[in-house]
């Protein structure tokens, strides 16, 4: 599909102006990750009394899938039209789409509307992360974009420990809709600043060729994906038709967006891109680590207060030391390469401390005391803190500016689907275990409170329990999760043993325009 852009003059870039413009622009960029990343927080902690009040525990993994899901087929998108024409416009529009989707959301009168939000928020939510990453890259040459990077993986760890005591405090207080409701006022902050901010350079394409059939079969391959690792072994069984279709399905669209990437005159994912070694290898090291970290993030809230009777907010509380272990490493390794451009060992070590972290977190039960979870959780964010945000830089240091945005998203796109899979088949996994084991184990219907079910416990009404329906469900979702922890450690290894071939390139100085 061929569209005639309007050549636009070029603005300044903040590169070539002042160090005080660049500060505008951070800030700017700071703002937005704290909006993106709240968003992925806030609602952990909000997770089991909302499902349990809209009475969809049976579809809590698609609270947080669908936003996954939304915002993974959505940065490639981004990347690509970013590099083409500018990123400022579609920034303002990916923040617009957010607000949208949180009053969605905030309105909700049922899980089907709840995610529904949450797709529109990830229409939105796919271009805050990559638009800001892009940017910082168009004004900060990779030389001295670590420490930058580092603040933004500190503010993630900042509103990861925000957002969980938020979330808490709404659902205890002035109720769970505030989650959503937060966003608003942020929302319009954030486009205030990115619209009188930001001074982004503009391309000037003589004609606009936008990859629709990419963008088409790319967005049927993941959905396929996505959908075959949530619903095989719990809604359908693996040799069912649907699964069988949605598996055929992912195959025939990846084959086939890989033939229309061969042939399309601006390819969404261009090829090319897996030439390069360290693009490659960072991609799957992307993917295993988004595995891991929202397989774990996902649903350490909700077993916190479910086992150890945490209420919303101290569940938020318990989650402070595995982000301010990422906060200070992220920082501190930003730092760090930054003044001696060395990088290579950095996300080695802390794929092999991530896969050391979850087993440990593999040792826990109902008898463990709360610090030594928190312990345990705190080497997780280490490991995470020396990772995540070089694996961004050594992708950007392979690629000139003019193909950072779609470097940048297709290296995000591939950890996302990671975050995907890490959610949805761990949400599956928790899901189908949970709902086995209290059908099992407690009673009939009739024993639990009147107007209760098992898809409608909640953790203040598990905590009223009679001693012994309480402890049968405290076990049964200790042994539903707990177990899958160590079923992931050994992607950490396998991320680490990649990242050795991993090639030093020297980081750049100067910002390529080429």
């Amino acid at each position: 599909m061929t569209i005639t852009a309007r050549s636009e003059s070029s603005e300044m870039s903040p590169a070539a102006g002042s160090r005080r413009s660049v500060v505008f622009v951070f800030l700017a960029l700071i703002l937005t990750m704290l909006l993106a990343s709240l968003n992925q927080t806030v609602l952990s902690t909000a997770l089991p009394t909302m499902v349990g009040e809209l009475n969809g525990v049976d579809q809590m993994l698609w609270v947080m899938t669908a936003f996954i899901l939304a915002s993974t087929i959505m940065m490639p998108v981004y990347g690509k039209l970013g590099d083409l024409i500018g990123r400022k416009g579609l920034f303002l529009t990916a923040i617009s789409l957010f607000t949208v989707g949180s009053v969605i959301g905030g309105l909700a009168p049922d899980m089907g509307w709840l995610i529904a939000g949450r797709v529109v928020q990830g229409l939105g939510g796919g271009g805050l992360m990559i638009m800001s990453q892009a940017i910082i890259a168009d004004i900060i040459p990779a030389r001295q974009r670590g420490r930058y990077m580092g603040v933004i993986g500190a503010v993630f760890a900042v509103s990861s420990v925000a957002g969980p005591l938020l979330g808490g405090w709404f659902t205890e207080g002035i109720g769970w809709r505030w989650a959503f409701w937060i966003n608003i006022p942020l929302g319009l902050l954030a486009l205030a600043a990115a619209a009188f901010l930001l001074r982004l350079p503009k391309r000037r394409p003589e004609r606009l060729r936008v990859d629709v059939w990419g963008m088409a079969f790319m967005a049927i391959a993941a959905t396929c994906l996505i959908l075959t690792s949530t619903w095989g072994g719990s809604q359908y069984d693996w040799d069912s038709p649907v699964i069988i279709g949605l598996i055929v399905g992912t195959v025939v669209a990846s084959v086939l967006f890989v033939l229309v990437e061969r042939r399309a005159a601006e390819p969404i994912v261009p090829l090319h891109l897996f030439r390069d070694r360290n693009f490659n290898l960072t991609t799957v090291a992307g993917l295993l680590t988004g595995v891991m970290m929202f397989g774990t993030l996902g649903y350490m809230p909700t077993y916190l207060q479910m086992v150890t009777g945490a209420e919303a907010t101290a569940a938020g509380l318990l989650m402070t030391p595995m982000m301010g272990a990422l906060l200070l490493t992220s920082i501190a390794t930003g730092q760090f390469v930054s003044r001696t451009g060395r990088y290579k060992w950095i996300p080695v070590a802390g794929s092999v401390v991530i896969a050391a972290g979850l087993v440990l977190l593999s040792t826990i039960g109902p008898a463990t005391p709360v610090w030594v979870i928190c312990a345990h959780l705190a080497v997780i964010g280490v490991g995470l803190g020396t990772s995540m945000q070089l694996l961004v830089l050594i992708v950007q240091n392979s690629f000139p500016a003019s193909q950072v945005g779609t470097a940048t998203a297709a290296n995000n796109f591939f950890r996302q689907i990671g975050a995907s899979l890490g959610s949805a088949v761990v949400g599956s996994l928790f899901t189908v275990r949970l709902m086995d084991f209290l059908v099992q184990r407690l009673p009939a219907e009739a024993a639990l409170p009147a107007g209760s079910g098992r898809s409608s416990l909640t953790p203040e009404l598990v905590q009223n329990l009679p001693d012994a329906l309480r402890q049968i469900v405290i076990d049964a979702y200790n042994e539903a999760l707990v177990p899958l922890f160590l079923v992931m450690a050994p992607l950490g290894i396998v991320a680490a043993a990649l990242l050795v071939f991993v090639k030093e390139k020297p980081l750049a100085t100067t910002i390529d325009r080429g």
